[in-house]
Protein backbone atom coordinates (compact mmCIF):
# COMPACT_ATOMS: atom_id res chain seq x y z
CA UNK A 1 0.00 0.00 0.00
CA UNK A 2 1.45 3.94 -0.92
CA UNK A 3 1.51 6.79 1.10
CA UNK A 4 -1.11 9.69 1.47
CA UNK A 5 1.31 11.50 -1.03
CA UNK A 6 1.37 8.49 -3.31
CA UNK A 7 4.76 7.12 -3.70
CA UNK A 8 5.25 3.48 -2.40
CA UNK A 9 5.57 2.74 1.15
CA UNK A 10 9.33 1.28 1.53
CA UNK A 11 9.40 -1.74 4.01
CA UNK A 12 12.40 -2.84 6.19
CA UNK A 13 14.44 0.85 4.63
CA UNK A 14 15.54 2.98 7.84
CA UNK A 15 18.67 4.32 7.22
CA UNK A 16 20.22 2.22 9.67
CA UNK A 17 22.53 -0.93 9.62
CA UNK A 18 22.91 -3.47 12.65
CA UNK A 19 26.48 -3.92 12.90
CA UNK A 20 28.29 -6.42 15.69
CA UNK A 21 30.41 -4.53 18.00
CA UNK A 22 32.72 -5.48 21.01
CA UNK A 23 33.02 -3.12 24.19
CA UNK A 24 34.82 -1.98 26.69
CA UNK A 25 33.73 -0.28 29.73
CA UNK A 26 33.69 3.18 29.72
CA UNK A 27 34.58 5.46 32.46
CA UNK A 28 30.74 4.97 34.28
CA UNK A 29 30.75 1.51 33.09
CA UNK A 30 28.59 1.82 29.87
CA UNK A 31 29.24 -0.10 27.11
CA UNK A 32 32.02 2.06 24.95
CA UNK A 33 33.02 -0.02 21.37
CA UNK A 34 36.53 -1.10 20.68
CA UNK A 35 36.08 -2.48 17.31
CA UNK A 36 33.11 -3.60 15.24
CA UNK A 37 32.54 -5.45 11.84
CA UNK A 38 31.36 -4.06 8.67
CA UNK A 39 31.05 -6.97 6.19
CA UNK A 40 34.30 -8.43 6.01
CA UNK A 41 35.98 -5.09 7.21
CA UNK A 42 37.35 -5.28 10.82
CA UNK A 43 37.13 -1.41 12.34
CA UNK A 44 39.20 -0.82 15.79
CA UNK A 45 38.11 2.12 17.15
CA UNK A 46 40.80 4.98 18.19
CA UNK A 47 39.22 8.08 19.41
CA UNK A 48 35.76 8.66 21.01
CA UNK A 49 35.06 11.97 19.71
CA UNK A 50 31.50 12.80 21.41
CA UNK A 51 28.66 11.23 22.82
CA UNK A 52 24.54 12.08 23.45
CA UNK A 53 21.57 10.13 24.64
CA UNK A 54 18.23 9.74 24.02
CA UNK A 55 15.57 8.17 26.21
CA UNK A 56 16.91 4.60 25.85
CA UNK A 57 19.78 4.65 23.43
CA UNK A 58 22.97 6.61 22.73
CA UNK A 59 24.60 7.85 19.70
CA UNK A 60 28.54 7.55 19.68
CA UNK A 61 30.87 9.58 17.14
CA UNK A 62 34.26 7.89 17.37
CA UNK A 63 37.05 7.33 14.57
CA UNK A 64 38.32 4.46 13.09
CA UNK A 65 41.65 3.10 12.38
CA UNK A 66 41.02 3.52 8.35
CA UNK A 67 40.61 6.98 9.59
CA UNK A 68 36.74 7.22 8.77
CA UNK A 69 34.18 8.92 10.95
CA UNK A 70 31.05 6.87 12.26
CA UNK A 71 28.29 7.51 14.37
CA UNK A 72 26.72 4.62 16.26
CA UNK A 73 23.55 3.77 17.77
CA UNK A 74 23.58 1.55 20.90
CA UNK A 75 19.66 0.71 22.45
CA UNK A 76 20.73 0.19 25.86
CA UNK A 77 17.76 -2.22 26.87
CA UNK A 78 18.49 -4.37 24.51
CA UNK A 79 22.31 -3.93 23.58
CA UNK A 80 21.65 -3.47 20.09
CA UNK A 81 24.14 -2.07 17.90
CA UNK A 82 23.40 0.32 14.45
CA UNK A 83 25.60 2.08 12.18
CA UNK A 84 23.89 5.48 11.30
CA UNK A 85 26.28 7.92 9.59
CA UNK A 86 29.51 7.00 8.00
CA UNK A 87 32.19 9.69 6.29
CA UNK A 88 35.06 8.47 4.71
CA UNK A 89 38.45 10.97 5.12
CA UNK A 90 39.22 9.27 1.37
CA UNK A 91 36.00 11.33 0.05
CA UNK A 92 36.71 14.50 2.65
CA UNK A 93 40.51 14.31 0.73
CA UNK A 94 38.89 14.33 -2.93
CA UNK A 95 37.05 17.38 -2.49
CA UNK A 96 38.43 20.39 -3.68
CA UNK A 97 40.84 22.28 -1.64
CA UNK A 98 38.33 25.50 -2.17
CA UNK A 99 34.88 26.07 -3.77
CA UNK A 100 34.83 26.70 -7.56
CA UNK A 101 34.67 30.01 -9.11
CA UNK A 102 32.18 31.12 -11.73
CA UNK A 103 33.37 32.12 -14.84
CA UNK A 104 32.48 35.28 -16.51
CA UNK A 105 32.37 35.76 -19.97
Amino acid sequence: MGRRDGAPRREGLTGKMRIDVETCAGRDGAPMPARFRLGRARVRVVETLDQWFGPDYRYIKVRGDDRCLYILRIHDAHANWELTMFKSERAIDMMPSRPPTKRLM
